[in-house]
């Protein structure tokens, strides 16, 4: 074998670190003194420690999603079909950043981020051209889109009917967590509180119109990547689900329905253990969190179903091939964690679009570990490990904890809006930032056993079709002198009659809006003359 000089192991830890990344002690052995049977439980049963359902993936393999969209409608609907042909049970759609901030393509602060990191759907007409040849009836979609979600959901509605697809017959998830938005990411239009009743409106609209689409997909998974534990991210959105339910309620939702529609979603990172102790704590404290705090009685109403992204900022540019290690050691605990949709990130997306063969590849990944590998042909194959219904045990301690940190300060909505749960989270990325640059927190290939002046090397390079934007513009200005303009004034007016009452729901006036044609900036400056706009808190 020829020796790599180049190779650095200089630095390299001298031993592998006796603590987990969230903080949990991991000793050197656990025995079955540590194993409580009665706290484990059987799948299918409460508190679902094990899995929410009795037969596992044997009953149902995970949903294989594939989270794409870039471009123009047209592309993506291209990109689509490939990844279906190829073996992708359902779609996840990406929203670029003008759809995802409420602005049509017209606008200044749009036209440099039209289609750059996801696809641009700023009316119903482009919808129609996402989802042409698709059998919504079939396939579930989800959407990650938040400040927006309300239209965009609308939007998929409008589709439906266009096909002549029942709206009872339609299955997926729109993301539609606006807290986690304040929080980690930045794509929030509204204050908080008329954000609250927008998504109450989603999801109580939905329990009646789409009872098989999930209306709310409430989110760690942008916190986990911004800096939290594995602890931390899901005590997050463990307290902003209780958040979202308080506002049901407050509305007169009965929990016994809409909580059988609530779902989650996660990043999975590369602590195995962390990750699968993650879900199972997760899952037992929100069963017992909805039937001892919310008095839930029916099981489907405590069930705690979740998908998840495997790969985000795990994933690094430096010898980009280890990310297909990463994706699949994350999609291994996704599965013994008993995920019900999973994502698997292409190796090249820390730096790129994915390319089509990247693409398959990932897809790829999901399809050997679910019919190759043997690792879901049992429920919960790794219940019983000493070691792992110990950490469970200790995970589940600490998100407690952290939720009774933020309940002891007044609630999500008050931590958001004074910026303490901003502050704090910032502070956290920081730590994970300081520790990964001076070693402590291992990534091969980035700081230890990396090449002195490596290229990024790979197969293919994505490229953006730089008339992306262009005919984006174009078609845009092809529904605007097509339209009935009047239709479209007609629909807004209602529009903002409806968000200036109290507890009125908005949603079928925005699904008259789509109908209409009317765009989404449109529909967003409607309910901001109602509303108004969010303004960060800033703490120095």
């Amino acid at each position: 074998m020829k020796r790599d000089d180049n190779l650095q192991l200089e630095g390299a830890p001298a031993q592998l670190y006796p603590t987990s990344p969230s903080g949990i002690d991991v000793p050197t052995c656990v025995d079955a003194a540590s194993v409580d049977a009665e706290r484990i439980g059987r799948p299918g049963e409460y508190p679902f420690t094990r899995g929410i359902f009795p037969d596992g993936y044997q009953g149902r393999l995970w949903t294989i999603r594939q989270y794409s969209g870039f471009g123009t409608a047209e592309e993506s609907n291209e990109r689509y079909k490939f990844l279906l042909e190829k073996g992708q049970t359902g779609l996840s759609v990406a929203l670029d950043l003008p759809t995802q901030c409420g602005l049509d393509p017209t606008h200044p602060m749009a036209r440099p981020e039209i289609g750059k990191v996801g696809v641009s759907l700023s009316n119903l007409s482009e919808a129609e051209i996402l989802f042409k040849d698709l059998d919504l009836a079939k396939i579930s979609t989800s959407f990650t889109i938040n400040g927006t979600a309300a239209i965009i959901y609308a939007m998929y509605l409008a589709v439906a009917d266009k096909q002549g697809v029942p709206r009872n017959k339609l299955t997926g998830t729109i993301q539609n967590d606006i807290l986690k938005e304040y929080v980690a990411r930045g794509t929030w239009i509204f204050p908080v509180r008329p954000s609250m009743r927008l998504i109450a409106d989603t999801i109580l609209y939905s329990n009646e119109v789409s009872p098989r689409f999930n209306p709310i997909s409430i989110a760690g998974a942008h916190v986990r990547d911004a800096g939290a534990t594995a602890a931390e991210e899901m005590a997050y959105t463990l307290a902003n689900g209780l958040a979202y339910v308080d506002e049901l309620r407050n509305r007169g939702g009965d929990v016994e329905k809409f909580a059988k529609r609530l779902s989650f979603f996660f990043y999975v990172h590369m602590d195995f253990f962390d990750e699968i102790a993650k879900f199972r704590a997760g899952r037992r404290l929100w069963a017992r969190l909805m039937k001892e705090r919310y008095g839930a009685q029916d099981p489907k109403a405590q069930h705690f179903r979740f998908g998840v992204v495997c790969g985000g900022s795990s994933l690094v540019a430096p010898q980009p091939y280890n990310n297909v290690v990463r994706v699949a050691v994350e999609t291994m605990a996704a599965v013994f964690g008993g995920a019900q949709s999973i994502f698997t990130c292409a190796f090249d997306e820390a730096f790129q679009i994915p390319t089509e063969s990247s693409a398959e590849l990932a897809v790829r990944t999901q399809q050997i570990l679910a019919y190759e590998s043997g690792i879901g042909r049992t429920v919960d194959p790794l219940g019983g490990s000493y070691f792992l219904e110990q950490h469970t045990n200790r995970m589940e301690e600490q998100i407690a904890a952290v939720m009774d940190e933020i309940d002891a300060y007044g609630g999500v909505v008050k931590a958001i809006e004074d910026g303490w749960l901003q502050m704090r989270l910032a502070e956290r990325g920081l730590e994970r930032k300081l520790n990964t640059d001076a070693g402590r927190n291992v990534v091969v290939g980035q700081n230890h056993f990396k090449k002195e002046n490596e290229e990024i090397k790979v197969g293919e390079v994505f490229t953006l079709d730089p008339t992306v934007a262009q005919r984006a513009l174009e078609k845009y200005q092809r529904v605007m002198d097509t339209r009935d303009n009047a239709a479209v004034q007609q629909s807004l007016s209602r529009l903002s009659a409806a968000a200036g009452k109290d507890g009125e729901n908005v949603m079928p006036y925005l699904v008259e809006c789509c109908h209409a044609y009317a765009t989404v900036e449109e529909m967003v400056d409607c309910l901001k003359a109602q509303w108004g706009e969010f303004k960060e808190p800033v703490n120095l």
